[in-house]
């Protein structure tokens, strides 16, 4: 598909785009920024734990659409000064969705300047006629509301009688000479600029559903943002602007992580089910004790087997390649509204980690307050639809070893967000057979948007005028990208399954790495070899559960 945005020849950085069918999620997301649903379909997409809102304006002429509340959301959000911190978007791209929020922004700018001098030329010069005819269309627009088929040929009359106001007037004009003129021309310019508007506003909504439309099949669909590359030093708003995308892009890349409760670890979901071993450590030798090791020896094992995972040895398919990581994880609460990350520090480089920190927490935070170390194992499936991972954590108190892993599940993304744009139609009954209906096609951008983005054009240069005006949408807390707008994997069959079929392998590579560093290091396993072997079974329970709902 070409698309033509008339930024084909402009400078700045683009997101290539080859139908990466793997991108399904972010592409669904970044469809967003381009959609002209009514803003309370956002509401649609909550689930269980994440609740987006719909904030009123003062007028409701100012209202915005789906995808001019979401764009502005997500740039102010994401980008956005002094923005709080953000949880990490797994198997989905957050730039590329921010720089289609950004193309979205930047295209419907361009229309609302073209609007912008409409509303001057043929509204604001002629503004006697430009207030009439906003009168009418508000009226119009409150008895449409009424459900009555009364109401609706009462509206249809109004327009009618205007109409017929506005041609006696135009004949028969009580003023002569130059306000004679002006007269007629502030019952002809807003006409005439309403005509022009819709041009222009039709224009505007075929390439921006054709970028809709794009995302959704997955063609190419590049995001252009030249205003985020300075061309020279003086260009301190591109410069910001270029350095909030590489925070978030090093943000994006943290190797910390939150677990809110029963919310799960934010942007990896929730934890569907939970197996421990912890047996005591007892010398194989009586006449000899046992060789000293840490936790992080046995963990640093526990990865180096993982790693061979994708490794099968019937031709079967099998795992793709996982993603092995070393995380940090801090508890908060489950109703916390905001995260606490560290930039920079002795423990932490650009938002990760480092080595020694790494293992001084899992060597030493293992009882008490402060931050836990799990090891991940982490897949990207169903064209990034489905987040399935597996933590690994080893805990020493006193002479006992736990090994625990857990599973967390992040589903599908919305179906809000993977529906494509339809024509409006409208169903109307067949001439000579009344009791059939056919359905007839309507105007791309009916009269009433056409209104509701000439009004608004003149203010779309201070958005946050525009917001108090019109409203906005309220965006959860603590804001990712992904896990805010995604449902439950469990009503997929095929989802479902995966999840539970990656845990019994997983298990059972943890076992035999661990119990073989107990075997080198002097320690009795038998215990542990004959708890690995019930838990082998258990994992095969095929019902996930709500682990972290205690009932208690």
């Amino acid at each position: 598909m070409s698309v033509g945005t008339g930024y084909e020849d402009a400078f700045g950085p683009q997101v290539p785009r080859n139908g990466d069918e793997s991108q399904t999620a972010t592409f669904a997301l970044a469809s967003a920024a381009y959609r002209d649903n009514p803003v309370e379909e956002m509401t649609k997409a909550n689930n269980e734990w994440h609740e987006t809102t719909v904030k009123e304006g003062k007028v409701k002429l100012f209202k915005p659409n789906l995808g001019e509340a979401f764009s502005r959301a997500v740039i102010e959000r994401m980008i956005g000064t002094g923005r709080k911190p953000l949880i990490q978007s797994f198997g989905t791209e957050p730039q590329v969705v921010v720089d289609h929020c950004l193309a979205a922004y930047r295209l419907r700018r361009e229309r609302d300047k073209k609007l912008s001098a409409v509303m001057v030329l043929c509204g604001l010069l002629f503004l006697p006629g430009l207030l009439v005819g906003l009168l009418v269309f508000q009226i119009r627009a409150t008895i449409d509301k009424n459900p009555n088929k009364r109401a609706s040929a009462l509206a249809t009359a109004l327009l009618v009688g205007v109409g017929a106001l506005a041609v006696i007037f135009l004949i028969k004009i009580p003023f002569t000479g130059f306000w004679g003129l002006y007269a007629r021309a502030c019952v002809v310019a807003p006409i005439l600029g309403w005509f022009w508007a819709k041009q222009i506003c039709d224009k505007a909504a075929k390439d921006l559903r054709a970028r809709w439309d794009g995302l959704i099949a997955g063609s190419s669909v590049g995001a252009q943002v030249p205003e985020a590359v300075p061309t020279s030093p003086g260009e301190t708003q591109a410069e910001q602007m270029r350095q909030s995308l590489a925070k978030l892009g090093a943000e994006q890349q943290s190797n910390h992580v939150f677990y809110a409760g029963p919310k799960g670890i934010l942007g990896m979901g929730t934890r569907w089910g939970g197996w421990q071993l912890a047996e005591d450590l007892t010398p194989a030798d009586s006449d000899r004790e046992i060789h000293p090791f840490r936790s992080w020896d046995v963990i640093r094992a526990i990865h180096d087997r993982l790693r061979m995972l994708e490794r099968n040895t019937i031709n079967t398919g099998g795992f793709p390649k996982a993603s092995i990581r070393h995380w940090i994880v801090t508890p908060i609460a489950e109703g916390a509204k905001a995260v606490a990350r560290t930039e920079q520090s002795a423990d932490i480089e650009a938002f990760q980690h480092r080595s020694h920190s790494i293992q001084d927490i899992c060597n030493k935070q293992q009882f008490g307050s402060g931050d836990r170390h799990y090891l991940g194992v982490q897949w990207t499936l169903w064209d990034g639809q489905l987040i399935l991972t597996m933590m690994i954590t080893v805990t020493v108190l006193h002479e006992t070893l736990r090994i625990e892993v857990t599973g967390h599940a992040l589903g599908p993304v919305n179906s809000l967000f993977m529906g494509k744009p339809e024509a409006p139609t409208k169903d109307v009954p067949k001439s000579f057979k009344p009791w059939e209906t056919r359905k007839v096609n309507l105007p791309l951008v009916p009269t009433g948007e056409v209104v509701r983005l000439a009004v608004r054009a003149p203010l779309s240069w201070y958005p946050p005028l525009l917001n108090w005006l019109g409203g906005t949408i309220s965006l959860p807390e603590p804001f990712g990208l992904r896990h805010v707008w995604a449902d439950q994997p469990w009503r997929h069959r095929f989802m479902a399954d995966d999840a539970m079929r990656a845990a019994t392998p997983v298990l059972r590579v943890v076992h035999a790495a661990a119990i073989k560093v107990l075997a080198d290091n002097g320690v009795d396993t038998e215990k542990f070899g004959t708890r690995s072997a019930f838990l082998s079974t258990a994992v095969q329970d095929p019902a996930p559960r709500k682990a972290d709902l205690y009932d208690a």
